[in-house]
């Protein structure tokens, strides 16, 4: 239960930083020479308020992840290693099928062998 939690709430953090980081301003490049008027009307308060929300989403995505790793049952490592068992069991079963194939004789070998085990009829006159 705690674990299901956990992962919805690294999920919804997620969102929130990609809608932060989307709403930020870039820093460097061609935006830098506009910057004075980004100091107009506290618009400064809210970059450092999106940058402050940004890095503590980061923090809270990242707690919750080693939550969720402690928290997470002995069910879900039992399924894991059903998983394991059953991509197992598949390899195991194309390596036999692979090498039933290379076994088989395929149409113009089997079209030979018939021609040669079958006695040459005499041409009708």
């Amino acid at each position: 239960m705690l674990y299901t939690i956990c992962i919805v709430l690294i999920l919804i953090a997620s969102v929130l930083v990609i809608l932060a980081v989307l709403v930020q301003s870039p820093k460097s490049g061609m935006a830098a020479n506009f910057g004075a008027s980004n100091q107009v009307m506290g618009v400064r308060e809210t970059t450092n308020f999106l940058e402050k929300f940004t890095w503590t989403m980061a923090v809270v995505i990242l707690l919750l992840s080693l939550v969720a790793t402690t928290a997470m049952d002995g069910s879900h490592q039992e399924g894991q290693q059903a998983v394991a068992a059953d991509q197992e069991a598949l390899i195991e079963k194309s390596a036999s099928q692979s090498a039933g194939i290379n076994q088989m004789e395929f149409p113009a070998e089997a079209a030979e062998a018939t021609t040669e085990a079958a006695p040459e009829a005499a041409p009708a006159e």
